[in-house]
């Protein structure tokens, strides 16, 4: 597998956009939940340390001031969160206090622009969980456009998902309008959405600007995470694997033409998902603290190579 492209962007978010707005409203709310899962659990203190109170609701291990794990998928974290909200009052960023999160998303799409000397790409290639930041890049290159901040028409909105939870890219492909919830069983769990709140959204996006879905197979997304390693030098995590084995699903389906200038959103590190390459990789030698023995292992590989 390689990236084969002649100008291809990589948009890196690391950090989750939502901590970009939380100011907005943690002022509002005594009691902030956020809902934890993939690339989020890696950024629970900075929001916890200034509030009053917090809860952390995850569905994996985090760290926070109070801390409760739930048994199941996402989507049964955001449904008890829903009810939650409703019964104790709390603000839950990204459930009842969604359309400020989905705001943070935006400024990808700003950052995008920025980073390319204020011109838009011909075709941006994002992951979809809950499909709020694909629908967000398209809204934040419309601001731009409007604005005349920005050169060249809109990009062309590609959506990726891993084949195990597909619910939005099977919407897409059905032509309907009417998405039909999915259990998620996929290794790239942090984006294994099986009912996706913005999931209509996300579609009509794509269909707007002339873009397409696609959904790739675990396999081809630990795939894509070592080809964009080898390539790049950038280690992502299963969701960042998705975008990269989409993408060059799509380029052989001729969804790219010769001279786009296309990015790919990779939007977590890889550190939080190794389980996910570990069997795909050679076991590390293991030698001791001398230089003999590293110089026959460099030795070794430069015979093979």
């Amino acid at each position: 597998m390689q990236l084969a492209f002649q100008r291809v962007y990589l948009a890196r978010t690391f950090q989750a956009p939502l901590d970009r707005t939380i100011k907005e409203v943690e002022r509002a709310l005594e009691t902030l939940q956020r809902i934890f899962h993939g690339r989020y659990t890696r950024h629970p203190p900075p929001v916890a340390s200034r509030l009053r109170s917090a809860l952390i609701v995850a569905n994996r291990a985090s760290c926070g001031p109070n801390l409760v794990r739930i048994r199941g998928h996402y989507d049964d974290v955001n449904r008890l969160c829903a009810q939650l909200a409703d019964r104790f009052g709390w603000g839950i960023v990204n459930v009842n206090l969604r359309g400020y999160y989905g705001e943070g998303s935006k400024t990808m799409a700003f950052e995008i622009a920025e980073q390319l000397g204020w011109r838009l790409p011909d075709a941006v290639v994002a992951p979809m969980a809950g499909g709020s930041l694909l629908t967000k890049l398209r809204k934040g290159f419309s601001e731009f456009t409007r604005a005349g901040l920005v050169d060249g028409e809109l990009p062309r909105m590609y959506g990726a998902q891993a084949e195990g939870c597909a619910p939005i890219v099977r919407l897409f492909e059905s032509g309907g309008t009417t998405l039909v919830p999915e259990t998620p069983h996929t290794i790239a769990r942090s984006i294994a959405i099986g009912n996706p709140a913005d999931g209509a959204f996300a579609v009509k996006a794509m269909r707007d600007s002339g873009g397409s879905a696609e959904k790739v197979s675990d396999q081809a997304l630990v795939e894509g995470i070592r080809t964009l390693a080898a390539t790049t030098g950038i280690f992502t995590e299963t969701a960042g694997g998705v975008t990269v084995a989409a993408a060059l699903a799509l380029a052989e389906r001729g969804q790219f033409k010769r001279d786009d200038e296309i990015v790919l959103c990779i939007t977590g590190n890889g550190l939080k998902t190794t389980d996910a390459v570990r069997d795909a990789l050679p076991p590390a030698p293991l030698v001791n603290a001398k230089v003999r023995e590293v110089a026959a292992l460099v030795e070794k590989a430069a015979v093979s190579h």
